[in-house]
């Protein structure tokens, strides 16, 4: 069996024994929900790294959305060290080995970024920080995902948000591209309104740009971005299970990445929802490439 490539060639160590300032890795299955099929989503890793190829080669060139070489004219300081194992309806063993990869890279002192995977996987994603924090959530979504429970599972797709809520260690959310209709009901709305969570709708940022997200960020604050590929209008992100016309345009959601480290600093981000057998033409893959160079980029930059 052939490996599958790193993600823009990068190695999976730096040869120099240095600590490396960023580590990818992928999680296929977070927790599925009983009687569902995350197998497409476990697809979607592999299908951003191959999509990222044809830029391999040139990895030190200018890159017009960061305004210089993604690693700014310094040695690569990125790896990817592949996916942690995972298995379909496994959701207790998962959700543990995926917050126990995310604590490694933590104690790195590096930036994790996870490669879903549906959007459980940010639960446990997010768990990984405690002891780290405090932090914010900078969610990029259709949808708001506060339900309890679904089907009785309570740490699946419509969850995260609302067990990121109890954590101790996350002080704030933002949830940035809510459109249409989702699972939320008006129990869900009152919820995240009652915990303090900002919602802010597609529409307002494009009537407002990114800062009707970036202002309710406190200065200072540590941030992990989760980024739902339904947060994205589905004319470039199609690849997706709830196409949901009226989403944030592929410059919107770079410079949200770039306005959060103007005014705070990423500690960690994660890519889910990437539904590749819905994909069209490989727009989405290549999409989520350029947004994971975007979130590089900006990551090596921060002091």
């Amino acid at each position: 069996m052939t490996a599958s490539p790193r993600f823009l060639g990068l190695p999976d160590r730096l040869a120099d024994g240095r600590n490396p300032r960023v580590v990818i890795f992928g999680a296929g299955h977070g927790t599925t929900y009983p009687g569902k099929d995350s197998s497409g989503y476990a697809l979607a890793a592999d299908a951003i790294r191959a999509a990222s190829q044809d830029d391999a080669p040139l990895v030190g060139h200018w890159d017009f959305d960061l305004g210089g070489p993604l690693f700014d004219g310094k040695p690569v300081c990125c790896i990817d060290a592949g996916d942690i194992s995972t298995t379909m309806h496994a959701n207790t063993d998962n959700r543990a080995r995926i917050e126990e990869k995310t604590r490694e890279v933590l104690a790195l002192l590096a930036v994790p970024i996870l490669l879903g995977g549906d959007d459980s996987v940010p639960i446990p994603f997010i768990a990984g920080f405690a002891g780290h924090g405090p932090i914010w959530v900078l969610q990029i979504d259709a949808h708001i995902d506060w339900r309890d429970e679904v089907l009785g599972e309570r740490y699946g797709y419509s969850n995260p948000m609302r067990r990121a809520s109890e954590m101790a260690h996350v002080t704030g959310i933002v949830q940035v591209g809510i459109r249409s209709v989702g699972s939320a009901r008006l129990a869900e709305i009152e919820a995240a309104q009652r915990y303090g969570s900002h919602l802010v709708t597609a529409r307002e940022v494009h009537a407002e740009g990114v800062e009707a997200a970036l202002r309710h960020i406190p200065e200072g604050a540590q941030v992990v971005i989760t980024l739902d590929c339904d947060g994205l209008d589905p004319s470039i992100m199609p690849g997706v299970a709830a196409r949901t016309p009226g989403g944030l345009t592929y410059t919107q959601t770079i410079d949200l990445i770039a306005g959060v480290d103007k005014r705070a600093r990423i500690v960690g981000f994660d890519l889910v929802e990437f539904y590749p057998p819905a994909d069209i033409d490989g727009l989405t893959a290549a999409t989520a490439a350029r947004l994971l160079v975007n979130a590089i980029g900006v990551i090596v930059r921060q002091a």
